[in-house]
C-alpha cells in the first residue's frame, strides 16, 4: 500500500512538473534545482552565481526551507527577487509548490530561476519540479564518502559543485576517490571545485551554467 501511495504522489507531482516545464519554456526561462545537505553552502553558492551572471541574465530565486525566511532575505539584499517557500516539515520541494511560487514572478522579465531546495541528500532527487537541470553541492567537510551513501542524488545531477574547496587541507577528503565514485555513478558529469564565499572556481561553474541557459534559449526559440 505504501508503494502505491508513493507512486500516486509522484505521478501527481510529475503531471504538474510537466506543466511547469512547458510554462518555463514558453517564457524562455531556465530553471535550476540546486540540492545539497544543510550547511553545504547553497545560499553562498547562489549569491556567488548571481554575482557572476547578473550582468548577463535577469535572475530570481526560490528559497525552500522547512521554516524561516533568512535565506530569501539574504538574496533580496542583493537586489534579486526571491520567493520563500516554507514546507512546514516536508524534506523536499514539490512541483505544486514551485507553481505557486512562480505565479508571483514576472516570467517574461526573467532568464534564470535558481531553486534552493530543502537541505537533504535524499528526497529532493526524487521530485521533478519542472526544472531544466538538477545540480548538487557537496562541501569538503561532509567527506568524500557521500556518493557511496547517497548515490541517487549524484546520478540525477547534471553537475556537481564541490564547495569549500579551500578547506581541503584541513579535512580528510580523498578527492581522487570522490571523483572516481562520482564517475562510476554518472559518467562524465562535471565536478566544479568552488570556494563560494571567496569567489574561487565560480567562473568555471558559472560558465557551464551560462552554456546551458543559452542552449535552452536556442531550443525554446525554435
Amino acid at each position: 500500500m505504501k508503494v502505491d501511495i508513493e507512486k500516486r504522489i509522484l505521478a501527481a507531482n510529475d503531471e504538474i512538473a510537466a506543466s511547469n516545464r512547458a510554462l518555463f519554456a514558453a517564457h524562455g526561462v531556465f530553471v535550476l534545482d540546486l540540492m545539497a545537505s544543510p550547511g553545504a553552502g547553497k545560499t553562498s553558492t547562489i549569491l556567488a552565481t548571481i554575482a557572476a551572471l547578473r550582468n548577463r541574465y535577469a535572475i530570481a530565486v526560490i528559497e525552500g526551507d522547512i521554516a524561516s525566511k533568512v535565506d530569501a532575505e539574504k538574496v533580496r539584499a542583493h537586489g534579486i527577487p526571491a520567493v520563500q517557500i516554507n514546507t512546514g516539515g516536508a524534506c523536499h520541494l514539490e512541483s505544486a509548490m514551485i507553481r505557486r511560487a512562480v505565479d508571483t514572478l514576472d516570467l517574461d522579465a526573467l532568464d534564470l530561476i535558481i531553486i534552493e531546495n530543502v537541505g537533504n541528500l535524499v528526497c529532493p532527487s526524487d521530485f521533478d519540479l519542472g526544472e531544466n537541470a538538477k545540480v548538487m553541492i557537496l562541501s569538503v567537510p561532509e567527506g568524500h564518502d557521500k556518493p557511496y551513501k547517497y548515490p541517487n542524488i549524484f546520478q540525477v545531477s547534471e553537475a556537481v559543485i564541490l564547495n569549500k574547496y579551500d578547506t581541503m587541507g584541513v579535512f580528510d577528503f580523498d578527492e581522487e576517490e570522490f571523483r572516481d565514485v562520482v564517475r562510476s555513478l554518472n559518467g562524465q558529469v562535471p565536478v566544479f571545485p568552488v570556494s563560494a564565499t571567496k569567489g574561487e572556481g565560480v567562473d568555471a561553474w558559472a560558465g557551464w551554467l551560462a552554456g546551458r541557459i543559452d542552449a535552452a534559449k536556442e531550443t525554446d526559440a525554435r
